[in-house]
C-alpha cells in the first residue's frame, strides 16, 4: 500500500511478515517490500532509509535516488528523523519512562552469533496508552494484564524495541525471540493467527529538498485491530485499516 509519493521520496505500508530485502537468514523467500517499492517506482531504483523486522508491519521509507539517501542518512545519524510505534506488551509498564540499555551487535549470520560483539548505546522513550485485565490464567495468576504502548526509538539498533521491552518485564506479544511463549500462543489461539503485536505507524522527517517537517503515517492492519479489541476503548486510535 503506498502511504506518499513525491520526486523525492515514496513510503510504503509494509505488511508484518514480509521481508524489506533479501537477507542471508532467509535465502528461499522471493518477495520483498524492496521490489514492490521499485515496482511503484516504474521498475527504477529505490533506496531503503530504515528498515523493520520482518514481523513488523508499517510505514516503510524509500529514496528515490542516491543523494537523497545520503542527505537522509545524515539527517537519521544526527537524530533529527522520529519515529513512533504502538505495541501490545505483557503487563503493566509506567504511565511512561525512558529505556537506557546498552545492545549488543545482532550479527545477520546466525553462524557468527558466538563472535564477540560490540556493545552500543540504546535509548527508547515510551508512553502506555491503555491497560486491560483479561479472565484468564496463563501464568500463576487468575488474570493476566497487557497494555497498548507507544514507542520512540532515539537509537536504531537491532530489534531494539523487542529486546528493550523484554528487559523491562514487558514483552512484546507475538515476539518468539524475546517473548513469553504462554501469551504468544493465547493471543494465536484467541484470534486466528500469530503476529507480532508491533506496529511502526508514524515518522518525521526533514524533507530533503524543502527541509521542512515531512510526517506520515500507516494505519493498523486488520491483524493488529482485532487484537486491539481486549483494550475497553481506544476511540482516539479509529481509522482506515490495511
Amino acid at each position: 500500500m503506498e502511504l506518499y509519493r513525491d520526486e523525492a521520496l515514496l513510503a510504503v505500508h509494509k505488511p508484518a511478515g514480509l521481508l524489506v530485502h533479501r537477507s542471508p537468514i532467509d535465502k528461499h523467500e522471493t518477495e520483498f517490500a524492496l521490489q514492490y517499492a521499485r515496482s511503484l517506482n516504474g521498475g527504477q531504483h529505490v533506496y531503503p532509509l530504515h528498515r523493520l523486522d520482518r514481523p513488523t508491519s508499517g510505514v516503510l521509507v524509500f529514496a528515490r535516488d542516491p543523494e537523497v539517501a545520503r542527505t537522509l542518512g545524515l539527517n537519521m545519524m544526527a537524530g533529527e528523523v522520529e519515529k513512533q510505534y504502538l505495541a501490545v506488551v505483557r503487563g503493566w509498564p509506567a504511565a511512561s519512562g525512558v529505556i537506557d540499555y546498552p545492545l549488543r551487535d545482532e550479527p545477520e549470520d546466525r553462524r557468527r552469533k558466538h563472535e564477540e560483539q560490540a556493545v552500543r548505546d540504546a535509548l527508547t522513550h515510551y508512553r502506555t496508552l491503555a491497560t486491560t485485565t483479561l479472565d484468564v490464567a496463563i501464568e500463576k495468576y487468575p488474570t493476566s494484564r497487557y497494555a497498548l504502548v507507544e514507542l520512540e526509538p532515539k537509537t536504531g539498533r537491532k530489534h531494539q524495541l523487542r529486546r528493550h521491552m523484554k528487559h523491562v518485564s514487558h514483552p512484546i506479544i507475538g515476539d518468539a525471540n524475546h517473548g513469553r511463549g504462554r501469551h504468544n500462543r493465547y493471543f494465536a489461539e484467541r484470534f486466528g493467527e500469530g503476529r507480532l503485536m508491533l506496529a511502526a505507524t508514524r515518522i518525521k522527517l526533514p524533507h530533503p529538498e524543502t527541509g521542512e517537517a515531512l510526517v506520515i503515517s500507516a494505519p493498523l492492519e486488520e491483524s493488529f485491530r482485532r487484537v486491539l479489541s481486549i483494550f475497553p476503548d481506544l476511540s482516539a486510535l479509529e481509522g482506515p485499516t490495511t
